[in-house]
């Protein structure tokens, strides 16, 4: 059994329900809590707050919807009997702004049900991280989700940086640690299937009083080797003296003797290799612009290939002469023939 577990939990044990009769006149003084609410909810709010207002006013609490700020808030009067329910108004108002429905917000007021407000936006650095863990956390269709909802019998809502949960104390503990680990790179899997072995070894009445950490599923954590880059950069040796001071314009200007001439020899030098550089450039341009027009040189193959095929043109040219001549000569033949008969 995990250490939360053989503890006994103090909402275990049945307390009666607190009545009118048992403090008539606990309130002395008012109490009020203001929440605000985001634009968007502002229509769903104005809907349910006659069922907000209707919902407290058997208990003796005030509920104002302010649309002008933005803001509910809820108040005990000289009616209210339950010191404790303004705290109870207070997380319903909270849960209803954060986006769940008024169906579920309204469970809060009963005893043995609690709420809370899990903030998971500062948790992880990196948005792309903290975007994956949220969605692991809902899981594919939701189905993580209602797992998590169905072994812990409490309400969740994942909305934004923050995941709001109804349900039991009990309940509420374990969704707190799922929420935790899964923002910490520990997936939810592991901790519904340790829910589920608890739910059934609680059970049996020999293993209620026992240490359940050897039925229990551990997590290890493991590092996945990583490739060495291949390009490492090599470190520099230590030396304790700091590098040579770079020259300044007057050290080279002294070094290389232009700083006792005159500034017209200065100048006249400055221009020359102006000159200079623009004369490289244009013979580099004047050679780019030429190399276009060079022929391309022509492989020994294809001049072998060219020539063979020239080879059999003269061929089958000589071969079409002689077929002509051939033809003439019979034709000569025949016309001499026949002038002779």
């Amino acid at each position: 059994m995990a250490e939360d577990d053989l503890v006994e939990e103090p909402w275990s044990v049945e307390i009666p329900a607190f009545t009118r009769e048992d403090a008539p006149n606990c309130v002395i003084g008012e109490s009020s809590f203001a929440t605000l609410f985001p634009r968007y909810r502002e229509r769903y709010i104005k809907e349910c707050h006659p069922l907000l207002v209707k919902a407290l006013e058997e208990y003796g609490v005030k509920c104002d919807l302010d649309l002008m700020e933005g803001s509910i808030t809820v108040s005990t009067t000289k009616k209210t009997w339950d010191p404790y329910i303004i705290l109870k108004a207070r997380d319903m108002v909270k849960l209803i702004a954060r986006g769940v429905s008024f169906e579920h917000a309204i469970k809060v007021i009963q005893d043995g049900v609690a709420s809370e407000i899990i903030k998971i936006g500062r948790l992880v650095r990196k948005r792309e991280r903290f975007v994956r863990r949220r969605q692991r956390l809902i899981g594919p269709g939701g189905s993580t989700l209602k797992a998590i909802e169905l072994l812990t019998d409490c309400y969740i809502l994942v909305q934004g940086n923050t995941v709001a949960a109804i349900g039991p104390y009990k309940g509420l503990q374990q969704v707190h640690r799922v929420v935790m680990d899964c923002m910490n790179n520990i997936h939810p899997v592991y901790n519904v299937k340790a829910l589920m072995i608890k739910r059934e070894l609680a059970k049996d009445p020999k293993l209620r009083g026992q240490n359940w950490e050897r039925f229990l599923p551990k997590f290890k954590t493991t590092n996945a080797k990583r490739k060495k880059p291949a390009n490492l950069m090599s470190r520099k040796k230590y030396t304790p003296f700091p590098p040579p001071q770079p020259e300044s314009k007057i050290d080279k200007q002294l070094a290389s003797g232009e700083y006792f001439l005159k500034d017209d020899e200065r100048r006249k030098i400055k221009q020359r290799e102006k000159a200079d550089k623009q004369a490289a450039v244009r013979e580099a341009r004047q050679f780019e612009r030429a190399r276009s027009f060079i022929p391309p040189k022509e492989d020994e193959s294809s001049v072998i290939y060219d020539e063979e095929r020239k080879k059999e043109k003269e061929k089958s040219l000589q071969e079409g002469l002689k077929g002509i001549k051939e033809k003439i000569e019979k034709s000569k033949k025949k016309t001499f023939k026949s002038k002779n008969k």
